[in-house]
């Protein structure tokens, strides 16, 4: 199981800890449910990327988490930041991610995103036909155009985005189209963007879509001076799953990448997955038709994944963590939904309420996909390091929920 956890855990003294820092106290202290963040895991995990892409330019996916105090461990790496809405942009610049080191998404950018974009010098990845008038309308300068190479990943189908029918990015004619009319309205067309998916659990799809990207750079009568391969590579969630590490899916791509080519990398889930860690406390523990529920104080809330993309997670009992499993436990959510399960099936000794309980991997595309259905408010965000933990983002109070209503 600590293969699943941050860098930095350790069980001392019968429980688990995290940076140093024993989970129960962070569950005693943060109230939980509770998304705790190794600081270690994560600068280890850019350190990995620079030493398989020297010279690469590492942006993180915000999507997979947006906060402020990650944003600038990750800019004081030397990280800039992949955004996709004026919301993401406004977390990278309070952050002070500089402009240069900001890629700008979107497969539907409005026109104050564009001017927001532009204001901040972020390099703008074309992703539509007509996008380039109205890129050069709000200020942009530097773009990358978007290329759809018609490749399936092997992964979850919500999560492809390089197929046919992917709703990003251009087909090679209409990219190379694109391509041409940026260039003459004078917008400088720094390269091509092309993304296979996310939580990619292999490199072979990745080199097919590298390899039809310099086909299409072939036709044109143009060379680019940057080439964005996006992101993509998955973690590990449970032990049943093995995955690439950072240079084995990396390489293959960056000794493809053409000499006097730049290339920029986009990984979100791959910094953050393996260094978040969501603690829960036990409530009910029932029998219900031959299977065991141990529910706990959160779930779909925040973290729906299970439900959306039938993510399988596994836990430990953070309390008892150096305890032998005694049997196979539900893990329930608090919402008014069956299918409110966040692990079909955990190996635990026996749960009891008030155990605190630790479900691994939970860094990225967990919170961030989070709601407040039920009225549930969303948990509190803590980093880890060294023995200390501080508080990056404060639990929501039901006063919070009532902010808006009018």
């Amino acid at each position: 199981m600590l293969d699943l956890l941050p860098e930095t855990a350790r069980i001392e003294d019968g429980g688990l800890a995290i940076g140093g820092v024993p989970a129960t106290r962070l569950a005693d202290e943060f109230g939980t449910p509770v998304v705790v963040y190794c600081e270690r895991t994560i600068r280890a995990q850019v350190r990995a990327y620079r030493e398989a892409a020297p010279g690469a330019l590492i942006v993180y996916g915000t999507k997979a988490f947006a906060n402020v105090a990650l944003l600038r461990l990750l800019a004081d790496e030397g990280v800039g930041a992949d955004v996709s809405t004026l919301g993401e942009l406004a977390f990278a610049l309070a952050a002070e991610v500089p402009g240069e080191r900001i890629v700008f998404h979107g497969n539907n950018k409005s026109a104050e995103e564009l001017s927001a974009a532009a204001e901040a010098g972020a390099l703008v990845v074309l992703d539509a036909p007509g996008e380039a008038e109205a890129a050069a309308a709000a200020g942009v300068r530097r773009v990358l155009v978007r290329l759809t190479p018609g490749v399936e990943a092997v992964t979850h189908r919500s999560i492809r985005t390089a197929h046919e029918e992917s709703k990003f990015g251009l087909a090679p004619d209409a990219a190379e189209r694109e391509v041409g009319r940026a260039r003459e309205l004078g917008l400088e067309v720094e390269g091509v963007h092309v993304h296979v998916g996310s939580q990619l659990g292999r490199t072979d799809e990745s080199v097919l879509a590298l390899e039809r990207v310099l086909a299409f750079l072939e036709r044109l009568d143009w060379k680019p001076r940057v080439l964005d391969f996006g992101g993509g590579l998955g973690v590990r969630h449970n032990r049943e799953e093995q995955l690439p590490s950072v240079a084995e899916f990396v390489r293959p791509l960056a000794e493809r990448v053409p000499n006097g080519v730049s290339l920029i990398l986009e990984p979100g889930r791959s910094l953050v997955g393996r260094a978040g860690v969501t603690l829960y406390r036990v409530g009910t523990v029932k029998d219900s038709g031959g299977v065991t529920y141990a529910a706990i104080d959160g779930g779909m809330s925040d973290n729906p994944r299970p439900q959306l993309y039938g993510a399988r997670y596994e836990a430990v009992l953070a309390n008892r963590a150096d305890e032998l499993p005694s049997g196979v436990y539900r893990i329930a959510g608090k919402h008014c939904e069956s299918g409110d399960v966040l692990i079909e099936a955990a190996e635990l000794p026996e749960p009891q309420p008030g155990d605190v309980l630790a479900v691994p991997a939970t860094g990225a595309y967990t919170l961030a996909l989070g709601s407040g259905y039920n009225g549930v408010p969303r948990p509190a965000v803590v980093l880890v390091a060294d023995g200390s933990a501080r508080l990056v983002r404060r639990r929501e109070a039901v006063a919070d929920l009532l902010r808006f209503e009018v």
